[in-house]
């Protein structure tokens, strides 16, 4: 039970329950008259200790139920009943789980981004959000995108999901992070360590679900966004919603513009150049152009939400003007589209019986042009070479569907569930020009609880895949509740699929000779997690610890290399390993959050296994933020911090020598100052990213197929300076 926040002897119990009468933990409890709250515990209860006779009126929230405001008087035994927000619950998933769920009772550990934090750190894409997340570490190409590894694990290790849909176009293996945009998401969930048996390949390492935004009752809503960055970004976005009693209707769009960036770029303006000699850019000037419509029908204790969403960017890289003259120049253009259509079904059966079904076919296409340019009279022709034209196509099909029950009153829950992905892709370096992949699963687990305050869930998937040997796959989760202790341990076997391009990649000119090994097996990996976390209410305080471990060893890792002569393929060479352990704090008084939280991981080094080197390689994480928000003014203060260590390894030189390999270490953060006018309905961001001014950090990298190497790895555009302005408009009724 809950400590006092007034030291009196006059006590009133509260227990905060369900409209099943099941108790909610952690609701939150502000007391008005003094602007202080607590939280309720495990059994949903709370204790209020009065130093007045006065009656108090209290408020009582928590996210997917209706706020409830009570006058609450002293020496009292007080019920209270939340009702089910049911506009709310049914966008409010956390993924993985049985039924809607809050993150305190998930059988996982899972980390939550709300929209606050994306607001607070302006964050326009997936990106610049996860650039403040521990155990992320992000990678830049300026014509791919941005990448990432989890866990220690490279990003096609990564499900990255948007309303639990995946997201396809998988460039080298990694889904470009800054072309999720992030303007209709509410919140992203992140589960780390395999998730194969939900989701199949891919999520070997972990998944990213995005959740997108719900008209929240609201009769009439408009959002518009402006974004102006110093280095030349202007981003400009809005949505309009309309709901009646059961039907939603939304539409939203943007446009993201920015006109590239090199070292040696004015912070404001730009100077006077020689004509010709700004128009190579180390990042390339990029544009997206992204829209979304979505129609919801609300059943009772569910609904059905059709979405369908259009995304076109264009990468422009100009190159250098040609030695002697400088008259001619090579240009190449990048075109991405993707189409996305989602229909999701979700309905509630007596209110412990859960359904769900989503069918999805997703399209994507990138064509690459290049162009041999006049600069005298700016005519531009098409190369001949084969490398300078291509055009790459995937589309992707997903059914799902699973049944699920969620009794708390019972020991035995269980989910069935079925999973069908085909995919295609198109292109002059797939063999045949196209080649199809399908795959055929379906998975069950229990979540069994001997005791009150223990779960054991159990899980297993099997599939069978048109083009290799599908592992079975099972998993064990495990939680237990001790006090104030929520202690998580788990087994997961995850695994990763051969893509289409590592069966049927052709590729085969004067400069390349790549093709692809239709015998391939899967990766394979055996994940083990173990966390604890301590949560403890000290009057108006509120004290967050998380202690948590994890090892991942990865069986027929899959990897382009050299066969004979210049000939490569993708092979399965053997095993990988990460393991790693993470420490974070939160803590929470009034208005101020603080958090600070640190980790070390892991890599393996396969040359280890003949020559005499340290078998891991490990690097340090540090992050930190601190939140401050004033009530009264309206205005918020938030900074954000990471450190990313030194990533060290191992490679071979041309004589097939030992060398060192490493990236440098850097240090990022953000600031920003943030203010509502007008009822809350305008909200003005300014601040700067990037503080400590890194650009790029050095490198020392093997070659690959086209024997490259570089001496730095791009991070960042420098210390930037951005300005942000939210319109935020809601009607409850419409005349």
């Amino acid at each position: 039970m809950l400590t006092s926040l007034f030291g009196a002897s006059q006590n009133t119990a509260l227990t905060i329950l369900d409209e099943e009468k099941k108790p909610v933990p952690n609701a939150h409890i502000l007391i008005k008259e003094t602007g202080q709250f607590l939280l309720s515990d495990l059994d949903g209860k709370a204790t209020l200790n009065f130093n007045t006779k006065d009656s108090l009126t209290v408020e009582i929230s928590f996210i997917g139920f209706v706020k409830v405001t009570k006058t609450v008087a002293p020496n009292t035994t007080l019920s209270i009943i939340l009702k089910e927000d049911i506009v709310t619950l049914n966008s409010f998933v956390v993924t993985g789980q049985y039924a809607e769920n809050s993150p305190e009772k998930a059988v996982q550990k899972i980390t939550i981004i709300d929209q606050k934090k994306i607001e607070k750190m302006a964050a326009v894409n997936l990106k610049d959000v996860l650039t403040n997340e521990m155990n992320v570490r992000l990678t830049q190409d300026n014509i791919l995108g941005s990448g990432m590894s989890l866990q220690g694990m490279s990003g096609e290790n990564v499900k990255i999901l948007i309303d639990g849909v995946p997201v396809v176009g998988r460039l080298n293996g990694n889904v470009d992070l800054s072309q999720i945009n992030l303007n209709d998401i509410e919140r992203i969930e992140i589960i780390e360590g395999p998730m194969s048996v939900n989701y199949g390949t891919n999520a070997l390492a972990g998944v990213i679900n995005l959740i997108t935004k719900t008209n929240k009752g609201k009769k009439l809503h408009v959002i518009a966004n402006s974004y102006a960055e110093n280095i030349g970004q202007y981003n400009l976005d809005g949505s309009v919603s309309v709901s009646t009693n059961k039907h939603a209707l939304s539409f939203s769009g943007g446009r993201n513009y920015f006109d590239g960036w090199i070292d040696g770029d004015a912070v404001f303006g730009e100077k006077q150049r020689i004509a010709d000699s700004t128009r190579y850019k180390s990042w390339k000037p990029k544009e997206q152009f992204f829209g979304k419509a979505s129609y919801n029908y609300q059943l009772i204790g569910g609904n059905i939400k059709y979405t369908i969403g259009y995304f076109d960017e264009k990468i422009s890289n100009r190159g250098l003007p040609r030695k002697p003259y400088g008259e001619t120049a090579f240009d190449d253009f990048y075109y991405t589209t993707r189409i996305d259509n989602a229909l999701i079904f979700n309905k509630k059966l007596k209110k412990d019986k859960n359904i769900k079904a989503t069918i999805a076919y997703n399209d994507y296409q990138r064509i690459k042009n290049t162009f041999f340019k006049d600069l005298t009279t700016l005519e531009g022709l098409q190369t001949e070479n084969s490398g300078d034209q291509d055009t790459t196509k995937f589309n992707q099909w997903v059914i799902r569907s699973s049944f699920a029950t969620s009794k708390d009153s019972v020991k035995v829950n269980y989910e069935i569930g079925l999973d069908i992905n085909i995919e295609e892709a198109f292109g002059a370096k797939i063999e045949n020009k196209a080649q199809q992949m399908s795959d055929y699963a379906g998975y069950a687990s229990i979540e069994y609880k001997p005791f009150e305050n223990t779960i054991i869930r159990p899980g297993v998937r099997y599939a069978y895949n048109s083009n290799y040997q599908a592992p079975i796959t099972p998993s064990l989760n495990i939680k237990q509740t001790i006090g104030k202790f929520n202690i998580r341990a788990s087994y997961a076997r995850g695994f990763r699929a051969p893509s289409l391009k590592e069966l049927y990649f052709d590729f085969v000119d004067i400069n390349h000779n790549i093709v692809g090994n239709t015998a391939l097996k899967a990766e394979q990996a055996n994940n083990f997690n173990l966390s604890t976390n301590y949560t403890k209410v000290i009057k108006s305080y509120i004290l967050k610890i998380e202690l948590s471990s994890f090892y991942n060893q990865i069986e027929n890792l899959i990897t382009l290399a050299q066969n004979n002569g210049s000939l490569y393929s993708y092979v399965n060479i053997g095993d990988y390993q990460t393991h790693g352990i993470q420490l974070n704090n939160d803590i929470s008084f009034n208005h101020l959050k603080f958090g600070v939280g640190g980790s070390f991981t892991g890599r393996y080094n396969h040359l280890s296994e003949t020559n005499n080197i340290a078998k891991f390689s490990y690097t340090p994480e540090l992050k930190s933020s601190i939140n401050y928000e004033f009530p009264k003014p309206q205005l918020f203060v938030a900074f954000f911090y990471k450190f990313t260590g030194k990533l060290p390894g191992f490679g071979l030189d041309d004589n097939d020598e030992i060398i060192q390999t490493y990236i440098q270490s850097y240090h990022t953060a953000d600031l920003s100052v943030g203010k509502q006018f007008w009822k809350k309905r305008i909200q003005v961001t300014l601040g700067s990213k990037n503080l400590f001014d890194v650009k790029a950090v050095n490198s020392v990298v093997q070659g690959s197929a086209h024997s490259g190497s570089g001496v730095s790895s791009p991070v960042a555009m420098g210390r930037t300076y951005f300005l942000k302005m939210t319109f935020n408009l809601s009607y409850d009724k419409i005349k």
